[in-house]
């Protein structure tokens, strides 16, 4: 086997360091949310069931299903956009009304589009909330339920963020590259992690009395 050979085999098989720093730093996220979640167990412990059910009594868990549904759908639109990065097709293939023919920038869109929906039910149920009487500062059922809730919201509006910059890359470009794709791909990480983390956090707040 030739040198030229060896150094093509390593190339392939080496793995993307863009990747593996963003799964490592989803890690370091991971434990980010744990001590969230054991600030919110630690608090209900010592402050009682009572004030958690009469302070989660307002919450409107019809509105938070929704909600949920929309940012869960959207890891599903988001990994479709990656199938489209991996054969290296950025935009779609006929008329509009053809999602099968759609590539990573269509479904990337509407996962904003999907993303954005769940940010604006987040802060519309911020007010409801508020309006309720539950605050920051109200007791520390609310302080937490703020805190975790925020925290999240703050990591969704970060991958808002990032969708644009791919789909703005995108647009700029001249071609699709390897590039592109992989940065496509690391975004979808993010998407799923922060996801991932919402189920539970639903599940902890809305389902768990």
């Amino acid at each position: 086997m030739t040198s030229t050979s060896v150094n093509t085999h390593h190339k392939i098989t080496r793995p993307n360091l863009v990747a593996v720093g963003t799964i490592v730093w989803l890690s370091s996220e991971l434990m980010f949310f744990a001590a969230l979640f054991a600030m919110y167990f630690t608090t209900r412990a010592v402050q009682g069931p009572a004030v958690w059910l009469e302070s989660s009594a307002i919450l409107n868990i019809p509105f938070a299903v929704l909600n949920t549904t929309v940012l869960v759908l959207s890891s599903v639109t988001c990994q479709f956009g990656v199938f489209a990065a991996e054969r290296y097709q950025p935009r779609r293939t006929g008329s509009l009304l053809k999602v099968s023919g759609w590539g990573m920038r269509e479904w990337f869109a509407m996962t904003f589009l999907m993303g954005g929906f769940f940010i604006s039910g987040q802060i519309y149920e911020y007010a409801s909330l508020v309006h309720e009487g539950l605050t920051l500062s109200s007791n520390a059922y609310g302080s937490v339920f703020y805190l975790a809730t925020g925290f999240h919201g703050l990591h969704v509006t970060g991958g808002l963020i990032a969708f644009l910059i791919v789909l703005i890359r995108v647009a700029k470009a001249r071609r699709f590259t390897q590039s592109q794709a992989t940065t496509a791909i690391v975004v979808s990480y993010y998407w799923h992690f922060v996801d991932v983390v919402w189920i539970a956090l639903f599940s902890a707040i809305y389902l768990i009395k």
